[in-house]
């Protein structure tokens, strides 16, 4: 059985997307791992499913290029908006996740392109909605990387957008072995449930820099979630205004953590790459 799929990314967070509204879509993870190899399948960071919802316009189901299931994408979310949009143009879209509902809207596009905005709702601050494995102030967590008396990396904060997330504050992300320290934490005890690693290097107020280790996907060049866990992270601690541009390997993300609802709205550009079928 074959099925069709658009091959698309944000900001080069990349992933394949199904349409699964009218048939089932269950595939096994050494499917999903098959698929998602780079060296001999499509190769994407994430797997997408877009699922009938009774309450919403649709679900987005998300399998990462390990065969794992995850909660929630923020890139996908606005691949996701845009594939909706050709049915609804300008519409607000309701889409559900494992992580929790999301609000999404195209502002702009074309036939392969598009700028879509989405609103992630409300932070999740607590410990026991990250989660970690014991109670914690998740503005400063007890946490280090290295030797005790000269760590590389400490004290970083922690954020779920629906999926859980730490944002190491560093002087120069360029200098960062993310692939070592981000696999170091992604599995660390603190974290029952895995986590995304970010670290994030404050410009100015309104500027970010940002790398990322993401949960069962490795290095990524933009997630969409950690843009949004960086902005909350860096407002929270005071390094940042409540809006700033978090600038990724793959660009730019406009994240907005709004005063009035408490609400975190993501803006970034899509890009459909390919169409193709799916084998299996």
């Amino acid at each position: 059985m074959t099925r069709p799929f658009l091959k698309m990314n944000g900001l080069g967070n990349d992933f394949v997307v199904v349409d699964a509204r009218q048939a089932p879509f269950s595939p096994s993870a050494a499917q999903v791992k098959a698929w998602g190899d780079r060296a001999s399948g499509i190769g994407f960071d994430q797997l997408i499913a877009i699922e009938g919802s009774a309450s919403g316009d649709a679900f987005m189901r998300v399998w990462n290029s390990d065969g794992g299931t995850v909660e929630t994408c923020g890139n996908a979310l606005r691949c996701v908006s845009w594939y909706l949009d050709r049915d609804a143009p300008g519409a607000d879209l309701h889409i559900d996740t494992l992580g929790g509902a999301t609000t999404a809207k195209v502002l702009e596009r074309d036939a392969t392109t598009g700028m879509a905005s989405v609103d992630m709702g409300a932070p999740r601050l607590d410990w026991t909605q990250i989660p970690l494995l014991e109670e914690m102030n998740t503005e400063r967590l007890e946490l280090q990387v290295g030797p005790i008396d000269a760590p590389l990396y400490h004290t970083p904060c922690a954020v779920s957008m629906g999926n859980p997330h730490v944002v190491f504050f560093v002087e120069d992300v360029a200098a960062v072995d993310v692939e070592r320290t981000g696999s170091l934490i992604e599995n660390h005890p603190l974290f029952p449930e895995g986590v995304n690693v970010e670290f994030a290097q404050v410009i100015d107020r309104n500027t970010i820099r940002m790398r990322v280790w993401e949960r069962g996907a490795g290095i990524t060049r933009a997630c969409g979630t950690g843009a949004c866990a960086t902005l909350v992270a860096c407002a929270r601690r005071g390094l940042s205004d409540r809006h700033a541009t978090v600038i990724m390997d793959g660009g730019p993300l406009h994240i907005l953590w709004r005063q009035a609802d408490d609400h975190v709205i993501m803006t970034g550009p899509v890009e459909v790459e390919f169409e193709g079928q799916l084998n299996g």
